[in-house]
């Protein structure tokens, strides 16, 4: 078993015990959402801690969105609950990069494949996507790689 599942288990025995509302319901539906990834498709398996890593954040995604359709819609009760949770799964996630970080990345793919205007975007998406695994979103390095090709 991956090391975060087990940390996760761990801590819905603890938020259980320390009656954590919040942390409880948050860790219980992200297990929920692991095991039914380790149980999609033709076999069951066991995910590896990256796996899990983007398990948590689509859940963390997910949460996020939900809170600004809830806070759109004058719900702010919700809204904040969804924003709790969030915060909750991001304490199970690496550190998000900073846009500068994201920007040395990028200019390194960029350099790496020796790439130049926008038709070019797919082969650096390609290059930057596992260095940044689960540190930054996908629309965010995107958008950086656009506006990085753009100014080439």
């Amino acid at each position: 078993m991956s090391a975060l599942k087990d940390k996760l288990k761990a801590d819905l025995t603890a938020s259980l015990k320390s009656k954590d509302e919040v942390r409880l319901r948050t860790v219980r539906m992200a297990l929920a959402a692991i095991n039914v990834e380790e149980v999609a498709g033709k076999e069951a398996r066991e995910l590896t801690d990256d796996e899990v890593i983007k398990v948590l954040t689509r859940e963390a995604k997910k949460r996020r969105e939900a809170a600004e359709a809830f806070g759109n819609a004058g719900r702010k009760e919700q809204a904040e609950a969804e924003l709790a949770e969030q915060a909750v799964l991001e304490g199970y996630l690496p550190a998000q990069l900073s846009d500068e970080e994201l920007g040395a990345l990028v200019d390194e793919a960029i350099a790496e494949t020796g790439a130049s205007g926008p038709q070019a975007m797919g082969q650096v998406m390609k290059a930057v996507n596992p260095k940044v695994a689960g540190r930054a979103e996908g629309g965010r390095v995107a958008a950086q790689v656009r506006a990085r090709l753009a100014a080439k």
